[in-house]
């Protein structure tokens, strides 16, 4: 961010009491929003942060923009509504694993497929962490919990791989703690036409501390984390003596000396076929061993508002400015004699 920037971080922050348990990853999160929000140039008052139940839902009560705190799992249909009515507006969903993925999930496959202008961000801590520990739809099998006493017989969702099934244009995914690479995916993520998904594995400490452990101990997370970076070979380690191979087996990890730099896959974030990306997505189900960060799938589709515009400019311009009281009554009507 230059210093010609119309905005400042601090622009975005309210005054409000952040109330987040101390070291919880919501709080990288929120500077790293509020720092790409600051970068743009685009009023304050266009932007729209839509959210839902849960620790991360609190998020609209400390960005200084327009925002509501909505009621559980509803947020990406409400959002849908206010990005149909306006389409100046940018209009950021915050969601949980258990808000966006249990009660709320047949809203987010639609909002996805559809390809409506939203900008989710999914914090996934693979907890229920504002109810106060029980096992989430993201939760590993064999979690235990309150509710899940002898360990959870769940077989928990992949949200890349939802996302990337629904037809989602835009799926990304990054790390709480890693500020850069997620004001990255976020800046990707806002350039994308359409509904984009960002899945940030965000770290619980209360409630399951170090459930990404293996992606940011240092002395473990050059050997796991797999960037996934625009036109370059998927490699990976502390020398790269990792990568990625994708055949008809799906997509696997082997050592690059096995099989040569030529024979590593080349990752197409643009690729129409998604099959790719979802096999990129399989490699790991959860944040355990090598797991792919960084944008999977990101291809040009018309937006659902957009679609929408046309429609109605052509019907205008067929039949004229609409005529709400002859559309009632176009069909049969009766009256009811009081």
């Amino acid at each position: 961010m230059t210093d010609t920037a119309r905005y400042q971080r601090s622009d975005f922050q309210t005054d409000q009491e952040v109330r987040w348990c101390p070291g919880c990853g919501d709080y990288t999160i929120l500077a790293s929003v509020q720092t790409y929000l600051a970068s743009l140039d685009i009023d304050r008052e266009k932007h729209v942060f839509v959210s839902g139940i849960g620790c991360s839902s609190r998020f609209p009560y400390y960005m200084n923009t327009y925002g509501m705190h909505t009621v559980h799992g509803r947020a990406p249909a409400i959002a849908t509504g206010i990005a149909t009515a306006n389409p100046e507006l940018t209009v950021w969903v915050i969601t949980g694993d258990g808000d966006g993925l249990s009660i709320g999930g047949n809203h987010l496959i639609h909002a996805l497929r559809r390809n409506m202008n939203l900008n989710i961000l999914l914090f996934n801590n693979q907890i229920y962490g504002l109810t106060k520990g029980q096992y989430s739809p993201t939760s590993e099998v064999g979690k235990k919990t309150k509710t899940s006493p002898s360990g959870s017989i769940d077989r928990p969702f992949n949200p890349v791989s939802l996302a990337l099934g629904s037809e989602a244009a835009f799926v990304a995914r990054t790390l709480d703690m890693d500020r850069n690479h997620t004001i990255a995916m976020l800046k990707a993520m806002h350039e994308h036409e359409g509904a984009g998904l960002l899945e940030i594995y965000q770290n619980c400490n209360v409630f399951n501390d170090k459930a990404f452990i293996d992606l940011t101990d240092k002395d473990t997370r050059d050997d796991n984390r797999i960037w996934l970076e625009d036109g370059k070979p998927i490699v990976f380690g502390k020398n790269n003596e990792y990568g990625v191979v994708v055949d008809h087996e799906g997509a696997r990890v082997i050592e690059v000396s096995d099989v040569g730099l030529d024979n590593v896959h080349v990752h197409h974030a643009d690729n129409p076929n998604p099959s790719v990306a979802f096999a990129l997505s399989r490699i790991s189900q959860g944040p355990y061993g090598p797991t792919p960060l960084g944008v999977f799938r990101n291809v040009k589709v018309p937006s659902y508002g957009k679609v929408l515009e046309q429609q109605i400019a052509a019907a205008q311009e067929a039949k004229g400015p609409g005529d709400l009281a002859a559309l009632i009554r176009s069909r049969g009507t009766w009256t009811v004699d009081a």
